[in-house]
């Protein structure tokens, strides 16, 4: 149990009264804890799936200042499980779409738009107008650099993430516990984890491990209860089973002073080989495009591999393609499909698996291999735009 993170604000207006009234008769949270609420300063990254209950259910609790930083815009395929947004949001900004949301849905609670990158150059000044954080990133990148931040500002934050049908939570606060470099030292090798663009992940879930979210959110703002500091819940849905890890800190480890230089490429998007490995063997679609009538004129000949997985292709493909998914690569099944005397070109949704591919052909002698920048996304977009993305 830790001290609440806020002061309570003067007070109530009788309009709140009615509004909180089943927190108010609760009696670890009550008058004084909903005050605290309305005085606390919350910064939610992201108004993508974890975002968007998060931030429903942080206006909802009367959380009086919301900020919201994401300089997405939304897209269909997001209305899966953002449900912040709905289907008139569709290429609209994000963090103004969740906004409205969060105003209708609490006309008591001051959102403070950032529609822009979180990046080195804006972290530190704009968490600094903030007293907790609720990170719903979804990449490494700027998991770092939340971490190292609030590390460096001395800011508590609720971490969440999810995937497919598994997802976990936690709150680092360097000064009271673990930080998440203690859980997760390094960033995993490129490639290895997917993204849920790349893996998918059910709707349902972001609801799920949201409102763990914003649970901790308010536990560490009232001072009830025992947040998740020095521990990891994890939560299996297709199992319907949560577990909690302890998370120590790690004795050699170094609380960060000052942020790196680039995140980009401390974690890592394509691994050092696959880098060099497509630097001189990247195609664009309209070339594959004029590559493909070839063959079928019967004047170039080559082999096109779609490195997704057989899900993916369902969804979308280049004609002419074969299926033989990134893993054959890594474990060497994939050669014994291959010609050993015809061109191979690989794709993927967007480049980055066929060039992780593209560095296991070359290494194995396959020397004209090469792979398609921006994949099947980029093939939807700008040669047929008949089939649908994702």
């Amino acid at each position: 149990m830790v001290a609440p993170l806020v002061e309570p604000a003067d007070e109530l207006t009788i309009d709140e009264v009615r509004r909180y009234s089943r927190h108010l008769i609760i009696p670890d949270v009550g008058m004084i804890g909903q005050k605290r609420l309305k005085n606390a300063k919350v910064l939610v990254i992201g108004a993508g799936g974890l975002g968007s209950p998060a931030l429903l259910y942080l206006a909802a609790a009367g959380v009086g200042t919301l900020g919201i930083i994401d300089d997405d815009v939304v897209d269909e395929s997001n209305l899966q499980r953002q449900i912040i947004h709905g289907q008139s949001d569709i290429d609209r900004p994000k963090a103004v779409s969740a906004a409205e949301s969060v105003a209708e849905t609490n006309p008591y609670v001051t959102t403070i738009v950032h529609n822009e990158r979180l990046d080195n150059d804006n972290v530190l000044e704009i968490f600094s107008q903030y007293d907790l954080i609720v990170d719903g990133t979804d990449n490494f990148a700027t998991r770092y650099l939340v971490n190292d931040a609030a590390v460096i500002l001395g800011k508590p934050y609720v971490w969440g993430s999810i995937y497919r049908f598994e997802g976990q939570v936690s709150v680092f606060w360097a000064q009271e516990g673990p930080q998440y470099r203690d859980l997760y030292p390094e960033p995993p090798p490129p490639g290895m984890v997917p993204s849920c663009a790349e893996g998918g992940v059910l709707g349902v879930l972001c609801a799920s491990i949201g409102s763990i979210m914003v649970t901790e959110a308010i536990k560490l703002i009232t001072g009830t209860g025992d947040p998740l500091i020095g521990r990891l819940m994890t939560y299996d849905a297709l199992e319907m089973r949560y577990a909690t890890l302890k998370i120590r800190r790690d004795p050699n480890g170094v609380l960060p002073t000052a942020l790196l230089d680039d995140y980009e490429a401390f974690c890592g998007a394509i691994s050092d080989e696959a880098a060099e490995a497509a630097a001189d063997s990247t195609i664009s679609v309209v070339t594959l495009d004029g590559w493909l009538k070839e063959r079928s004129d019967g004047g170039r000949d080559f082999v096109l591999v779609d490195v997704r997985e057989p899900v993916e292709r369902d969804i979308n493909h280049i004609p002419g393609s074969i299926l033989i998914p990134k893993g054959e690569f890594l474990n060497g099944n994939a050669f014994a499909q291959l010609p050993q005397d015809t061109q191979v070109v690989l794709h993927c949704k967007s480049g980055v698996r066929s060039a992780e591919a593209l560095a296991v052909l070359k290494g194995a002698g396959y020397a004209d291999s090469v792979h398609v920048g921006g994949g099947v996304v980029a093939w939807v977009n700008q040669i047929d735009p008949s089939q649908p993305s994702y």
